[in-house]
């Protein structure tokens, strides 16, 4: 078994006056393996790393670095914060991640990045900065390149549910009435079709990642919404095509056919990153790691060894 270490560095962050913590577990030998680290940043925002872990698959071979951004799991939570966004802010999530790596003393020495959903928003933003000199390769999984293409793949699966369902959805929004029994029922139809194949539903990981979103739903109704169905956060505008072009290592793209990053969201990261390779698997939505895990894993050690 690979050795395993938990623990949190402090994070200085303007306008509050106590510092965060970031809490980070590392699965490996980061001072004696011989490949290069992965650093994986989850979703949500607000999912939190254990929906994650299948990707211990990837070890003993390579380094995992898993952490919980602050607002959510282990780290820091700051639910006074909830609805300023301002506060909540992608370079807020940035200078997190060039904390953590500075603590981890992996500034300058060759790294891999893995963002899943808001973490590959995230990983694209951070690619796109000086501050990722030292990166090797970059993993793009079940993202998204900007809120507008995003939204038109969510519009187009949504329009593919049953007609009762869309009309329950359609209803309680334009009343805000997201708490609602009835709405929270539409929207698992529409999860269950589009957020993971894994049955028995909901898998662990799913359930994992929904229940984060129930203890503290801070980040995530701040910067996306009150469901995926309903985009009304800071991020609701949001696009990082325009800089792209600037991200120059190895690319990974990672998608399922159901999933609701649809092509048209992931598309112009193709579509813009120099050195890139894009992945759809079959039978699986937006957890493809855990619907097609066997060929996703195998995916990724190709493209991280290669």
């Amino acid at each position: 078994m690979p050795p395993e270490m938990e623990g949190s560095v402090e994070f200085e962050v303007s306008g509050l006056a106590e510092p965060c913590h970031t809490w980070y577990k590392i699965i490996g030998d980061l001072e004696n393996s011989p490949g290069a680290p992965l650093v994986i940043i989850h979703g949500g925002p607000g999912a939190c790393h254990e929906y994650l872990l299948p990707l211990t698959d990837l070890s003993p071979s390579i380094p995992l670095i898993f952490y919980d951004q602050i607002g959510n799991g282990r780290s820091t939570h700051l639910p006074d914060k909830a609805g300023d966004e301002a506060f909540w802010s992608v370079d807020l999530f940035k200078r997190e991640l060039n904390n953590l790596l500075s603590h981890l003393n992996l500034k300058k020495k060759p790294i891999d990045v893995y963002g899943h959903s808001w973490g590959g928003m995230l990983a694209a933003e951070w690619a796109a900065t000086p501050d990722s000199a030292n990166l090797r390769r970059l993993i793009i999984s079940n993202s998204l390149a900007s809120m507008n293409a995003w939204r038109i793949g969510i519009t187009s699966l949504r329009k593919r549910l049953p007609a009762d369902v869309q009309e329950v959805l359609d209803r309680l929004e334009e009343k805000k009435d997201f708490d609602n029994p009835e709405y929270e029922a539409a929207v698992e139809v529409f999860y269950k079709r589009h957020l993971s194949l894994a049955r028995p539903w909901p898998s662990k990981e799913v359930q994992a990642a929904l229940d984060w979103f129930a203890k503290d739903p801070t980040t995530y109704s701040t910067m996306y919404g009150p469901s995926e169905l309903s985009i009304t956060g800071s991020l609701r505008n949001w696009s990082c095509i325009p800089i792209l072009s600037t991200i120059k290592v190895p690319t990974l793209l990672l998608n399922g056919a159901e999933d609701e990053a649809q092509d048209v969201a992931m598309r112009p990261f193709f579509e813009n990153i120099e050195k890139v390779k894009w992945v759809t698997l079959e039978n699986a939505a937006h957890f493809s790691h855990v619907d097609q895990r066997g060929k996703y894993m195998r995916y990724l050690m190709a493209f991280l060894t290669a």
